[in-house]
């Protein structure tokens, strides 16, 4: 292989020059399964290119035995143009992709081996739902009451968990559950006839190729004598196995993760992937790369001190030799309207102030639905911003069907908004028939809705007739309560008659709950409509919407704040992060579709967040928020109570400040650093602006020394303030029980209600 290696214009050593120990030490380990913790902005990326030209170097492969594994197209193309700059044009001879990607090429391949051709078709999402579609059809089952993207889930899931068509029974747990047992096998089958593959059988039919013919895998494990895997965290069960089955052989797999940025389990990636990695390769050796390179001292002891909460995860501990940076900053606000206009108006100043550019800034929140405040706060503003992750609030789909029935409730002759929402949810209008009535209003010269509503005396098929004239009615009866209630219990009514939202309940599925969410925020959107403008009509709504939907495109290339979900943001930074909406049952989001919440997952996911951030960071929350088009009280995030103190600062809206309340949470003002004194006591003492007076911060007052001579007998009675090591200060407002049993109901200002058992409880009494 010597003239192999004059390929090259590089030596070893030239590719360990600007590399710290442990990344050294990541790139020459050579030999063996190897584990690489790679903590948030580690250098994980140069680590993995270098290590892939030093194995050329040292002649331990050829690029062509070399296989990388990646999540993205985009990540692929990343790392492939940095080792192209390393060894030239040899990095074209580099198996690397994505997951999918490399294994449908192998099975292109392989294919007949397991009764398919080498031009078999992919389907994707759309495809399969057709296909099961077609089959629920010749089942006999109603799709409007079955919805066949539900049962994909469903079959998805389970292809993904490895459980096959004849297992699936043995995992029921629902109606939906047991109609996609009986669909799966005949689903297969349907493909298997078609010649065609989907998204999930490009990783499980590897899996049944490699076990069905040892030799097909010996074949494949001897042209990867090396292999790669980035964001090993995010691997499910099936990209486990392929990977385990292909590297077996020769053991030689170094994979790149970080659990604390697990944060995909809605789609099937498995933690215990990466936490057990050493127990399926006893032989394994682990480097942590702990020096972050991206992120502020403040930044990074944050993030730390909140991912240190997490009992599941790889010990390590992040350091950086930036410098301290900025504190990080608490924002309080009233509301979610006046969340999103300070923030964008910080934005808009800091950005005058700093000049950084508005591509520097960042806004993430937990849910989809979050971005309409901003976005609005952005046009009033005349700040640019780039959504990314989804389109805008107005123009996703099941905002425009909601809009579009609306505009039907103002004007009926509407004939796009009629088309768009005749059949949502399905009532079973064939296209048929409203092709026929189509044809009528054209040669009769008639708005469509008026040939509806006499389609009882025309030549229309009689079944489409009948729920025609149900949809009519409908229309009708709900249009003549407009105006005679507020504009918030007309959608609602609206809502409940059409069975819209209802609809994407019964589907139960990832994307459809989205969905309904986002129409529950459309509703807060019309409630704050309604109450910002006393004896509104849905006419002015409607305008009003029209032209915030109106807005210019961005110019390609211009400037501008991003705005997204902290899941959307994993692998980018910005200069300047805003976390928004950091409150209890928002981030963390509470227990959805029956399943509880996952703690551990939530708190991976703000820790991503959090580490988006160079320079500074700001946290924000409400205290109160509209939800399902009422205005509710909101509690704060435990998620900000875990950050280490020493690096918080918090700041009170407007609207806060009038209130006459401190936050309560500790620090107060980032303008005036001198209004906050320690005392000898160790007790951290902040002072309200608004009462000038000292308040005890929750953060600390667990140092503070209780008197109890002070009181009489058991003080933990009814009535009595408390402190708690975890939950901060309460009220008792229920005892019962005595002795081992007695038991106490505590209120708590930033976790709400809870139930103690009073011999467990650690609760401290306040004077």
């Amino acid at each position: 292989m010597s003239e192999y290696t004059d390929l090259f214009n590089f030596r070893s050593e030239d590719l360990l020059v600007g590399l710290n120990p442990a990344q050294k030490e990541a790139v020459t380990s050579l030999d063996g399964p190897l584990l690489i913790i790679a903590g948030a902005g580690s250098g994980k990326t140069k680590v993995l290119t270098h290590r892939i030209a030093y194995l050329l170097e040292q002649q331990k492969a050829r690029a062509s035995q070399i296989l990388a594994l990646t999540f993205t197209n985009k990540a692929a193309r990343e790392m492939r143009d940095r080792i192209q700059n390393i060894i030239g044009e040899e990095a074209r001879h580099l198996w690397m992709g994505t997951f999918h990607s490399i294994f449908a090429r192998i099975l292109r391949m392989e294919a007949e081996a397991i009764g398919y051709t080498g031009t078999f078709s992919i389907y994707d999402s759309e495809d399969s739902e057709k296909v099961v579609r077609n089959i629920l059809k010749e089942m006999n089952l109603d799709i409007k009451e079955v919805k066949p993207s539900a049962i994909r889930f469903r079959i998805s899931g389970a292809k993904n968990a490895l459980i096959s068509p004849d297992a699936f029974p043995e995992h029921i747990k629902s109606t939906m559950d047991d109609i996609a047992a009986k669909v799966y096998p005949i689903y297969e089958n349907r493909l298997k006839q078609s010649n065609a593959l989907d998204f999930d059988d490009l990783l499980i039919k590897p899996i049944q190729l490699f076990e069905l013919f040892p030799e097909i895998l010996e074949r494949w494990q001897d042209k990867f004598r090396y292999i790669l895997i980035d964001e090993y965290q995010d691997t499910n069960r099936a990209q486990y196995k392929v990977t385990n089955l292909i590297s077996s052989k020769y053991k030689n797999l170094c994979v790149v993760g970080d659990d604390a940025q697990s944060i995909y389990s809605f789609r099937g990636a498995d933690i215990t992937n990466i936490l057990d990695f050493e127990q399926s390769y006893p032989e394994a050796m682990r480097i942590p790369l702990e020096q972050n390179y991206r992120s502020t001292a403040s930044i990074l002891k944050c993030a730390d001190s909140v991912i240190k909460q997490n009992s599941g995860q790889l010990d390590k501990t992040l350091w950086t030799q930036n410098e301290q940076g900025e504190p990080v900053t608490v924002y309080e606000h009233f509301d979610e309207r006046e969340e999103a206009n300070r923030i964008v108006g910080l934005i808009q100043q800091h950005h005058i102030r700093t000049g950084y550019a508005y591509n520097e800034y960042a806004i993430l929140y937990r849910t989809n639905y979050q971005s309409r405040v901003f976005e609005e706060a952005f046009r009033r503003k005349g700040v640019p911003y780039q959504l990314v992750g989804g389109v805008s609030f107005y123009q996703r789909k099941e905002i425009k069907d909601v809009i579009a029935y609306l505009k039907l409730l103002v004007n009926p002759n509407d004939e796009e908004a009629l088309l768009r929402v005749i059949n949502e949810p399905s009532r079973g209008i064939g296209d048929k028939s409203l092709s026929d009535l189509i044809f009528m209003a054209r040669n009769e010269l008639k708005p469509l809705w008026e040939i509806m509503q006499t389609v009882t005396d025309r030549e229309v098929y009689k079944p489409a007739k009948t729920r025609i004239n149900e949809f009519v009615e409908l229309i009708h009866q709900i249009r003549s309560d407009v105006g005679k209630h507020p504009l918030i219990d007309t959608v609602r009514d609206l809502m409940d008659k059409t069975g819209y939202v209802q609809q994407y309940v019964i589907e139960g599925t990832h994307d459809s709950l989205a969905r309904r969410e986002n129409i529950l925020e459309l509703m807060n959107a019309i409630s704050q409509f309604e109450h910002d403008n006393a004896g509104t009509d849905l006419a002015t709504f409607l305008q009003d919407v029209s032209l915030v939907t109106d807005a210019d495109a961005l110019e390609e290339g211009k400037p501008a704040v991003t705005i997204m979900t902290s899941h959307a943001a994993k692998g980018l930074e910005f200069n300047v992060v805003y976390i928004v909406g950091l409150e209890e049952e928002l981030f963390p989001i509470g227990a959805r579709n029956g399943e509880e919440a996952n703690l551990e997952e939530e708190r991976r996911l703000f820790y991503v967040a959090i580490t988006r951030a160079r320079k500074e960071l700001f946290l924000s929350h409400s205290r109160s928020r509209y939800r399902y088009g009422e205005h509710k009280d909101s509690i704060r995030s435990r998620f900000i109570n875990e950050i280490d103190p020493t690096v918080l600062r918090t700041e009170t809206g407007a609207s806060v400040r009038r209130m006459g309340t401190s936050s309560g949470y500790g620090y107060l003002s980032s303008t005036s650093p001198e209004r906050t004194k320690n005392l000898s006591s160790g007790v951290k003492v902040v002072y309200d602006d608004a009462w000038s007076k000292p308040v005890q911060s929750e953060l600390s007052s667990s140092s503070t020394q209780i008197d109890y001579d002070a009181f009489d007998g058991d003080p933990f009675q009814a009535g009595q303030r408390v402190m708690h090591p975890t939950f901060g200060q309460g009220k008792i407002l229920v005892r019962e029980g005595v002795g081992e049993e007695a038991k106490v109901t505590v209120f708590f200002n930033s976790y709400g209600q809870k139930k103690l058992l009073l011999k467990f409880a650690k609760l401290k009494p306040l004077l």
